[in-house]
Protein backbone atom coordinates (compact mmCIF):
# COMPACT_ATOMS: atom_id res chain seq x y z
CA UNK A 1 0.00 0.00 0.00
CA UNK A 2 1.49 3.61 -1.29
CA UNK A 3 1.82 5.43 1.55
CA UNK A 4 0.87 8.75 0.37
CA UNK A 5 -2.73 7.31 -0.37
CA UNK A 6 -2.51 7.14 3.56
CA UNK A 7 -3.89 9.72 5.75
CA UNK A 8 -4.64 10.37 9.53
CA UNK A 9 -7.96 9.29 10.50
CA UNK A 10 -8.59 12.50 13.16
CA UNK A 11 -10.75 14.55 10.77
CA UNK A 12 -12.65 11.54 9.90
CA UNK A 13 -13.36 10.77 13.50
CA UNK A 14 -14.74 14.14 14.45
CA UNK A 15 -16.76 13.78 11.24
CA UNK A 16 -18.33 10.70 12.20
CA UNK A 17 -18.74 11.76 15.41
CA UNK A 18 -21.07 14.82 13.79
CA UNK A 19 -23.03 12.40 11.80
CA UNK A 20 -23.91 10.35 14.83
CA UNK A 21 -24.90 12.74 16.92
CA UNK A 22 -27.26 14.18 13.73
CA UNK A 23 -28.95 10.79 13.37
CA UNK A 24 -29.55 10.51 17.03
CA UNK A 25 -31.27 14.22 17.19
CA UNK A 26 -33.33 13.36 14.26
CA UNK A 27 -34.74 10.10 16.37
CA UNK A 28 -36.60 12.91 18.94
CA UNK A 29 -38.12 15.20 16.02
CA UNK A 30 -41.45 13.32 15.37
CA UNK A 31 -42.02 13.15 19.18
CA UNK A 32 -41.31 17.21 19.14
CA UNK A 33 -43.76 17.29 16.34
CA UNK A 34 -46.32 15.29 17.86
CA UNK A 35 -46.02 17.48 21.56
CA UNK A 36 -47.25 20.74 19.22
CA UNK A 37 -50.03 18.62 17.93
CA UNK A 38 -50.92 17.76 21.17
CA UNK A 39 -50.57 21.29 22.70
CA UNK A 40 -53.39 22.28 20.41
CA UNK A 41 -55.78 19.56 20.67
CA UNK A 42 -55.22 19.94 24.61
CA UNK A 43 -54.75 16.75 25.46
CA UNK A 44 -53.22 15.32 29.26
CA UNK A 45 -49.80 14.39 29.21
CA UNK A 46 -51.38 10.73 30.55
CA UNK A 47 -52.99 10.96 27.21
CA UNK A 48 -49.93 12.10 25.69
CA UNK A 49 -47.68 9.41 26.49
CA UNK A 50 -50.42 6.79 25.90
CA UNK A 51 -51.05 7.95 22.53
CA UNK A 52 -47.43 7.93 21.78
CA UNK A 53 -46.24 4.97 23.40
CA UNK A 54 -45.49 3.13 20.36
CA UNK A 55 -43.18 6.35 19.54
CA UNK A 56 -41.38 6.48 22.67
CA UNK A 57 -40.56 3.19 22.41
CA UNK A 58 -38.92 3.27 19.13
CA UNK A 59 -37.17 6.43 19.88
CA UNK A 60 -35.81 5.01 22.86
CA UNK A 61 -34.84 1.54 20.97
CA UNK A 62 -32.92 3.48 18.16
CA UNK A 63 -31.24 5.78 20.07
CA UNK A 64 -29.57 3.14 22.30
CA UNK A 65 -28.73 0.95 19.26
CA UNK A 66 -27.41 3.91 17.92
CA UNK A 67 -25.15 4.95 20.81
CA UNK A 68 -24.14 1.11 20.57
CA UNK A 69 -23.40 1.25 16.98
CA UNK A 70 -21.27 4.57 18.06
CA UNK A 71 -19.28 2.58 21.05
CA UNK A 72 -18.06 -0.16 18.59
CA UNK A 73 -17.37 1.89 16.65
CA UNK A 74 -15.13 4.57 18.55
CA UNK A 75 -13.19 0.70 19.96
CA UNK A 76 -12.49 -0.12 16.55
CA UNK A 77 -10.98 3.23 15.35
CA UNK A 78 -9.29 3.95 18.72
CA UNK A 79 -5.80 2.28 17.57
CA UNK A 80 -6.37 3.50 13.75
CA UNK A 81 -3.64 4.92 13.13
CA UNK A 82 -4.31 5.67 9.05
CA UNK A 83 -6.89 5.88 7.32
CA UNK A 84 -7.26 4.89 3.27
CA UNK A 85 -10.02 5.13 0.26
CA UNK A 86 -11.62 2.28 0.71
CA UNK A 87 -11.44 2.38 4.32
CA UNK A 88 -13.15 5.64 4.13
CA UNK A 89 -16.40 3.89 1.65
CA UNK A 90 -16.64 1.33 4.06
CA UNK A 91 -17.29 4.18 6.73
CA UNK A 92 -19.32 6.50 4.32
CA UNK A 93 -21.06 2.98 3.86
CA UNK A 94 -21.63 2.77 7.41
CA UNK A 95 -22.71 6.30 8.23
CA UNK A 96 -25.57 6.11 5.27
CA UNK A 97 -27.22 3.37 7.85
CA UNK A 98 -26.76 5.56 10.78
CA UNK A 99 -28.50 8.30 9.15
CA UNK A 100 -31.18 6.37 7.44
CA UNK A 101 -32.40 4.73 10.93
CA UNK A 102 -34.95 7.51 11.99
CA UNK A 103 -36.52 6.91 8.95
CA UNK A 104 -37.77 3.28 9.65
CA UNK A 105 -37.82 4.29 13.33
CA UNK A 106 -40.22 7.38 12.72
CA UNK A 107 -42.11 4.29 10.75
CA UNK A 108 -42.23 2.20 13.76
CA UNK A 109 -44.12 4.92 15.84
CA UNK A 110 -46.47 5.80 13.44
CA UNK A 111 -47.60 3.54 10.86
CA UNK A 112 -49.19 0.29 11.40
CA UNK A 113 -46.72 -2.27 11.93
CA UNK A 114 -46.59 -4.38 8.45
CA UNK A 115 -43.50 -7.02 7.29
CA UNK A 116 -42.13 -4.57 5.28
CA UNK A 117 -41.50 -2.41 7.80
CA UNK A 118 -39.99 -4.78 10.10
CA UNK A 119 -37.91 -5.67 7.30
CA UNK A 120 -36.44 -2.07 6.75
CA UNK A 121 -36.06 -1.73 10.19
CA UNK A 122 -34.14 -4.70 11.12
CA UNK A 123 -32.83 -4.88 7.83
CA UNK A 124 -31.32 -1.60 8.16
CA UNK A 125 -29.05 -2.96 11.46
CA UNK A 126 -27.72 -5.59 9.23
CA UNK A 127 -26.44 -3.38 7.03
CA UNK A 128 -24.62 -1.36 9.90
CA UNK A 129 -23.37 -4.40 11.52
CA UNK A 130 -22.31 -5.93 8.09
CA UNK A 131 -20.38 -2.46 7.19
CA UNK A 132 -18.71 -2.64 10.77
CA UNK A 133 -17.47 -6.19 10.00
CA UNK A 134 -15.87 -4.78 6.35
CA UNK A 135 -14.29 -2.52 8.08
CA UNK A 136 -12.27 -5.24 10.73
CA UNK A 137 -11.94 -7.75 7.71
CA UNK A 138 -10.47 -4.60 5.94
CA UNK A 139 -7.69 -3.90 8.87
CA UNK A 140 -6.78 -7.51 9.34
CA UNK A 141 -5.95 -7.50 6.02
CA UNK A 142 -3.85 -4.00 6.58
CA UNK A 143 -2.58 -4.43 9.67
CA UNK A 144 -0.27 -1.62 9.19
CA UNK A 145 -3.03 1.09 9.58
CA UNK A 146 -4.01 -0.04 13.36
CA UNK A 147 -2.19 -0.41 16.56
CA UNK A 148 -4.66 -2.95 17.64
CA UNK A 149 -3.20 -6.71 18.35
CA UNK A 150 -4.18 -9.59 15.52
CA UNK A 151 -6.57 -11.03 18.56
CA UNK A 152 -8.25 -7.78 18.78
CA UNK A 153 -9.02 -7.74 15.08
CA UNK A 154 -10.13 -11.19 14.97
CA UNK A 155 -12.51 -10.98 18.15
CA UNK A 156 -13.89 -7.20 16.30
CA UNK A 157 -14.87 -9.88 13.26
CA UNK A 158 -15.96 -12.36 15.89
CA UNK A 159 -18.20 -10.17 17.62
CA UNK A 160 -19.99 -8.32 14.73
CA UNK A 161 -20.50 -11.53 13.26
CA UNK A 162 -22.61 -12.91 16.26
CA UNK A 163 -24.67 -10.03 16.08
CA UNK A 164 -25.33 -10.37 12.49
CA UNK A 165 -26.55 -13.82 13.13
CA UNK A 166 -29.09 -12.41 16.17
CA UNK A 167 -30.12 -9.49 14.01
CA UNK A 168 -30.96 -12.20 11.47
CA UNK A 169 -32.87 -14.85 13.96
CA UNK A 170 -34.93 -10.87 15.19
CA UNK A 171 -35.47 -10.45 11.47
CA UNK A 172 -36.87 -14.04 10.91
CA UNK A 173 -38.86 -14.12 14.41
CA UNK A 174 -40.58 -10.97 13.82
CA UNK A 175 -41.87 -12.51 10.39
CA UNK A 176 -42.55 -15.11 12.07
CA UNK A 177 -44.84 -14.00 15.05
CA UNK A 178 -45.58 -10.01 13.37
CA UNK A 179 -47.84 -9.88 17.18
CA UNK A 180 -44.42 -9.32 18.43
CA UNK A 181 -42.34 -8.10 15.65
CA UNK A 182 -39.44 -6.71 17.39
CA UNK A 183 -39.50 -8.97 20.48
CA UNK A 184 -36.66 -10.90 18.71
CA UNK A 185 -34.14 -7.99 19.53
CA UNK A 186 -33.82 -9.13 23.53
CA UNK A 187 -31.73 -11.99 21.68
CA UNK A 188 -29.12 -9.23 21.27
CA UNK A 189 -28.26 -10.00 24.77
CA UNK A 190 -27.19 -13.08 23.54
CA UNK A 191 -24.08 -11.98 21.83
CA UNK A 192 -21.91 -12.30 24.29
CA UNK A 193 -22.74 -16.21 24.55
CA UNK A 194 -22.83 -16.72 20.49
CA UNK A 195 -19.43 -14.88 20.59
CA UNK A 196 -18.11 -16.97 22.93
CA UNK A 197 -18.95 -20.49 20.83
CA UNK A 198 -17.81 -18.85 17.65
CA UNK A 199 -14.99 -18.50 19.19
CA UNK A 200 -14.18 -21.90 20.15
CA UNK A 201 -15.24 -23.14 16.61
CA UNK A 202 -12.83 -21.09 15.07
CA UNK A 203 -9.92 -21.90 18.03
CA UNK A 204 -10.69 -25.29 16.86
CA UNK A 205 -10.84 -25.56 13.28
CA UNK A 206 -7.41 -23.72 13.98
CA UNK A 207 -6.16 -26.05 15.77
CA UNK A 208 -7.03 -28.82 13.48
CA UNK A 209 -5.36 -26.95 10.82
CA UNK A 210 -2.43 -26.44 12.61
Amino acid sequence: MAEDSRFRPERFKAFVDAVVAIAMTLLILPLMEAVSEAAKGEITTAEFLSEHSGQLLSFALSFVLIATFWIGHHNQYRDVEWMTGPLLWINIAWMVTIVWLPVPTAMIGQMTTDALQTVVYIGTLILTQVTTLAAWVYLQRNPALTTASPSTLRAGVIGDLSAIILFAIALGIALLLPDHSYAGMFLLLATGTVTRVLNRVTRRRDVARG
